[in-house]
């Protein structure tokens, strides 16, 4: 019984991170439809900002938080602007955007492993190599960190969208894009913004990553497959599907872990991923699309 609370500590202290690593996904499919499969690519761009911010100039990882989320808005809005506004309203668009995200994240991954090769890197702070002892229970001080700034971070993200007028328009496309922009939505300049915040969200989460796990250029690989199974089983679009998603899958993988190996880990994502699309492809949360 211990150990199994324990493995269930590990998880959920994980799956805190993985919600935030999985919402700026999300939020980017429920305003835009865009399945953004660089979305994990630009995670790893941020944990190389993270990495030599803090090799560099001894910026804590946390604080290199501040550097790569405006870095990442930014460049989210030029993305946006010169190659995903270009196709708005195409008869493909959904089937566009998987293949230029995809070509997005063959550039950053060649660029990456070109200026800073193909090894293994990882920022060491101090609290990443300690633990809090509470009893027979270790609770990695890292990953605790981790957590906190994520449902920090999470709130935030909340509270906008609840609470502020852009966050309305925002709710509003992803509800009926066609019918916030009969009521006065910008919804280019909204789907600019989401954009955006989606990057900024990516440059969070590979901050938390950088000490965290260890990272190379086309480790993205590996994540974009984690993400995407998060998301379907929470459903598509739905941010309180991509957290509930991520908790429970992040436990089943400790599970996983404790049970066989770390080696089999990753299939618990996998395994979702096809049960989830062959039984309830809406997901958790999701909605049936009808025409």
């Amino acid at each position: 019984m211990t150990n199994f609370i324990q493995v269930l500590i590990l998880g959920i202290l994980l799956g805190g991170v993985y919600a935030l690593m999985a919402s700026g996904l999300t939020l980017l499919f429920g305003v835009m439809r865009v399945v953004n499969l660089a979305h994990a690519a630009f995670m790893i761009l941020a944990a190389y900002i993270a990495f030599f911010s803090f090799e560099l100039f001894g910026v804590d990882p946390l604080l290199a938080i501040f550097i790569a989320m405006p870095i990442m808005f930014v460049l989210g809005i030029v993305i946006y602007t010169l190659l995903f506004r270009r196709i708005e309203g195409t008869p493909r668009y959904v089937e566009m955007t998987v293949l230029l995200t995809f070509g997005l994240a063959l550039v950053v991954e060649g660029m990456l492993t070109f200026f800073f090769t193909g090894i293994f890197r990882s920022t060491g702070p101090s609290y990443a190599r300690e633990s809090f002892f509470i009893g027979e229970f270790f609770i990695p001080k890292g990953q605790v960190l981790a957590l906190v700034v994520s449902i920090v971070l999470l709130t935030v993200l909340w509270a906008f969208l609840m609470f502020t007028k852009p966050g309305t328009a925002v709710r509003a496309t992803m509800q009926n894009r066609t019918a916030a922009e009969i009521v006065g939505v910008n919804v280019r300049r909204i789907s600019a913004m989401s954009f955006g915040i989606g990057m900024a969200l990516a440059g969070a989460a590979g901050s938390l990553l950088s000490f965290l796990f260890p990272f190379f250029p086309s480790r993205h690989w590996q994540w974009v497959a984690i993400l995407l199974s998060l998301i379907v089983l929470g459903g598509m679009g739905s941010l309180k599907g991509a957290v509930i998603g991520a908790l429970i899958l992040a436990v089943a993988s400790a599970l996983m872990t404790d049970r066989f190996g770390p080696s089999w880990s990753p299939i618990t994502f996998y395994v979702a991923l096809f049960l989830v699309l062959m039984v309830r492809p809406q997901g958790l949360f999701g909605t049936v699309e009808r025409i």
